[in-house]
């Protein structure tokens, strides 16, 4: 089940498939339920806050993508931050992008609780986070091909869920469904705009951050075009066509239910639905809603073992997590490792049924702005950038924080700060006392590297390309094994 050697030209992507990819991977339950949240938080005013986070995701990737074009890691952001400030920084943003997403598989796990206690009320979620971890875990057992068909079907899944939603919503707004619930309006007043006040509207930011999550993934996937220079090109197309998909069905769920009818823990797109005589429709949309949440949360349980897999090798974690057994070569320990996080999930889902998806949400959310920051932080140390090249750099930076300050704001968000705050302190002790470790053992901690030069530097041929390597840092592609 290992790779073996690298893609052929001829399994390269052009920059358009790596676009069209890159929405399939960044579209789960940020976007479906998320929004939810920062409807009833910020009220329709919150659509022009996904303006501000497309422009805020844009200058983080266009960062990372300029990285990429200039000097081509397996690593990306994690290459990018050891070779800019030494191992110390290798370290702590390999454990923070490994903590978001083991954040981001309790969040899909809660989701996914959430929209099937549509069929079963009175059901705890406990049960149905059990059973969701039970089968993704399974998956991951089956290894790449399997993965990879599942995956595969569960991003047409995720586009025709929305194209469905636009559909029905056109044809709600021109009367072809009859008379729903509430006749459609065009919020217009003061209080249906933003029925929070700006504290509200400020605190829902970082959900319309958190629906573009997953844009760090472009960076591990710019490695597969046949031409990385053209990684910035793929990732604006990106991100224009999730900004029009997201306006596009956030305006279209607004105008169909009033602001005080939506419910943080249903879909605002299924709540714009449920209200007219479409018997199988809500159901048929909530059954892909949870196809697209578990395809995001298998994903997140790729993303965590691999990362596990990786950091072992590199000597940034146990040995014991990147020792593969069996006839299948999977690393059991690493995955027994990635099970115990689920199982926490779990429990988490059992002791706070009602406001764990709200708090884990915040704090996945606010773990992924952290290490898009250092994305930022990390360009200026690598690239020559330019006056307007520096400004987009801050620029993201100051959207960047103010979305993670506005959490403070709102009862809802606050708790998931500060668990957010206590991953980074944790692994901030941990990062000191392994400087402390590798000063006494004698080894190197590495340096900033040299301005990137536009070389281009891909993995040794015939070397498998997620065998973890102490001189080639590596970062796990979501849809490829760590086998």
């Amino acid at each position: 089940m290992s790779q073996g050697k690298t893609s052929s030209k001829d399994d390269k992507l052009k920059w358009w498939q790596l676009s069209l990819l890159g929405v399939a991977c960044t579209i789960g339950t940020g976007y479906f339920l998320g929004t939810g949240i920062a409807l009833t938080m910020g009220g329709p005013a919150v659509i022009f806050l996904f303006i501000l986070a497309a422009f805020g995701t844009y200058m983080v990737f266009d960062a990372l993508a300029r990285m990429t074009a200039a000097d081509p890691q397996q690593g990306s952001f994690r290459s990018y931050a050891k070779k800019a400030y030494g191992r110390w920084a290798g370290f702590t943003s390999g454990w923070v992008y490994w903590s978001s997403e083991l954040l981001i598989m309790g969040s899909q796990l809660a989701a996914l609780s959430l929209f099937t206690r549509m069929w079963f009320p009175n059901l705890p979620m406990w049960m149905f986070a059990g059973a969701y971890g039970l089968l993704g875990l399974g998956i991951i057992l089956l290894g790449t091909k399997g993965f990879e068909r599942l995956e595969n079907m569960f991003a047409v899944m995720k586009i025709a869920a929305i194209l469905m939603f636009l559909v029905l919503a056109g044809a709600a707004l021109f009367g072809m469904l009859g008379q729903g619930a509430y006749a459609p309006k065009v919020p217009a007043t003061g209080p249906e705009v933003w029925p929070g006040g700006g504290m509200g509207l400020w605190s829902a930011f970082i959900f319309a951050f958190y629906a573009f999550g997953g844009i760090e993934i472009m960076g591990l996937m710019a490695m597969r075009l046949k031409n990385p220079k053209e990684a910035p090109k793929a990732g604006k197309m990106m991100i224009l066509l999730l900004t029009a998909v997201y306006i596009a069905s956030l305006v279209c769920a607004v105008i169909l239910v009033p602001v005080g009818a939506f419910d943080s823990k249903e879909s605002p797109f299924a709540s714009a639905l449920n209200h007219y005589n479409l018997p199988f429709v809500p159901h048929v949309f909530n059954s892909v809603l949870i196809i697209a949440g578990f395809s995001t949360m298998v994903a997140s349980l790729f993303a965590v073992t691999t990362m596990l897999v990786t950091l072992a090798g590199d000597h940034d974690a146990p040995k014991m997590f990147s020792a593969k057994k069996g006839s299948a070569k999977l690393p059991f320990t690493a995955i027994g490792f990635t099970a115990a996080g689920l199982a926490v999930s779990v429990v988490t889902a059992l002791l706070m049924p009602e406001s764990v998806y709200e708090y884990v949400t915040t704090a996945a959310g606010l773990m992924l702005l952290y290490n898009w920051t250092f994305i930022l932080i990390t360009s200026g140390k690598l690239l020559k950038l330019s006056g307007w090249g520096q400004t987009k750099r801050w620029g993201g930076i100051l959207l960047i924080a103010l979305a993670v300050v506005g959490t403070l704001f709102h009862e809802t968000s606050r708790p998931g700060f500060f668990i957010s705050l206590g991953f980074v302190a944790v692994i901030s002790v941990v990062t000191l006392i392994m400087r402390s470790v590798w000063k006494k053992q004698g080894g190197s901690e590495g340096g900033p590297g040299k301005k990137a030069q536009g070389h281009e530097s891909g993995p040794p041929s015939g070397h498998d390309e997620y065998e973890p390597n102490v001189n080639r840092p590596v970062l796990p592609h979501r849809r490829k094994s760590y086998t």
